[in-house]
């Protein structure tokens, strides 16, 4: 009889399952849960992304692609950057089309990591960085972000964690799950210190173009001097609302791209077609539908903070993306228990904070990628649920 435990990588199985998974699974044996949890649009993908894909499948676009992706895609990628955020890159060299933004974070940890090597990973974030960085044997350093900072990384908890052995800053903003946001002049505090190291930079920016506020977003590669050492990943999920297409991208300097390239060629072969085609129209024609989302997300961000604050849960009011976080410390639960208890109470699923690194024990991560009146009936039960412990 086969032992499994002897023969299984022991990386893989020191690995903690996704703390957002946990929730979901429990949520679906459930009866009318109104899930709050998954960061996904509520939106269709626009219905002319919808019939460029149709239309590929229907003129029998339906074989592989070049391994970095169709050339007609990374220009339009490259057009994107240059006329949404001033960025310039060379389609031929310089960009690698990726199965979703997950693979291109998976990609390029794995293509500058080393074992032993230290990456830097910005908490609260994204469940995927650590356990990737972890696959490669790296040595993983949380930075700690706090709400009174506005959840974003400062120069100074920067600069205490660099060592001879670090390799790379793992940079998520617009973040999830705290909708924290860095502007230009956090940013420029950022490079000041980065400025004379080695350290590269993966600027994860898949919520970039879900923004508020006067003030657009600004990429990380934007910053005087950081383009060289900036590896940026971007997807059209989030923006376009296709997530079910999984189509990403990475853009950067053209010696790590094509190592990338390799890893891409030999486990993926290339991202799928029809969503490539898809994705063409996606950049070239739906500025506009950019904006009509962004702004449906806004109201509802507003919604979501007012109501959190109101019942008494402080909320930190998020700038990108499509999460609040708020702060749950004044109901003695910890998050894991508040998630529990609201989920068996009052059939509302949200995710406990700490799944999103130690230091986000104590809140909980709330999306309102939802619609008004689902977010509307929510609010009303949580309500309910955080009066019910008060009394």
């Amino acid at each position: 009889m086969i032992d499994y435990d002897k023969i299984l990588s022991q990386r893989v199985v020191s690995l903690k399952p996704s703390g957002i998974r946990k929730f979901f699974d429990i949520a679906a044996e459930m009866q009318d849960v109104i899930s709050l949890g998954v960061g996904e649009p509520d939106f269709k993908t626009p219905w002319n992304i919808r019939r460029a894909g149709i239309e590929s499948l229907e003129k029998g676009h339906t074989f592989y692609t070049a391994n970095a992706g169709l050339a007609a895609l990374r220009q339009e990628i490259c057009n994107y950057l240059r006329r949404r955020q001033n960025l310039t890159y060379d389609p031929k060299k310089e960009v690698l089309v990726t199965v979703g933004g997950s693979e291109a974070i998976d990609i390029c940890i794995r293509a500058l990591v080393e074992p032993g090597q230290e990456v830097l990973v910005v908490e609260p974030s994204f469940v995927c960085y650590t356990p990737i960085a972890q696959l490669t044997g790296a040595v993983v350093k949380p930075l700690v972000t706090k709400a009174e900072d506005g959840f974003r990384l400062t120069p100074e908890e920067l600069k205490a964690a660099i060592t001879p052995k670090t390799k790379l800053l793992i940079l998520p903003y617009p973040n999830n799950p705290t909708g924290a946001v860095m502007r230009r002049e956090h940013l420029e505090a950022i490079a000041q210190v980065l400025r004379g190291t080695d350290v590269m930079v993966l600027s994860d920016e898949i919520y970039g173009e879900l923004t508020y506020g006067d003030q657009h977003h600004v990429p990380f590669a934007s910053i005087d001097g950081m383009w060289e050492r900036t590896i940026t990943v971007n997807g059209f999920s989030k923006a376009y609302a296709m997530t079910g297409w999984r189509l990403g991208y990475a853009a950067g300097p053209a010696p790590i791209i094509k190592q990338m390239t390799k890893i891409h060629q030999f486990a993926i072969m290339c991202a799928p077609t029809t969503s490539q085609y898809a994705a063409i129209e996606a950049l070239r024609n739906c500025d506009e539908d950019i904006e009509c989302m962004r702004e449906q997300y806004d109201m509802r961000r507003r919604l979501v903070v007012d109501g959190f604050n109101r019942m008494g849960l402080t909320c930190f009011e998020p700038e990108g993306a499509f999460y609040v976080f708020p702060c749950i410390k004044s109901t003695g639960l910890t998050s894991n228990e508040f998630c529990l208890r609201l989920l068996e109470a009052e059939r509302v699923a949200v995710v406990p904070g700490d799944a999103f690194g130690a230091c986000g024990e104590g809140y909980v991560r709330v999306s309102y990628s939802y619609s008004i009146n689902h977010l509307l009936e929510s609010l009303k039960r949580i309500e309910r649920f955080v009066e019910g412990l008060r009394h």
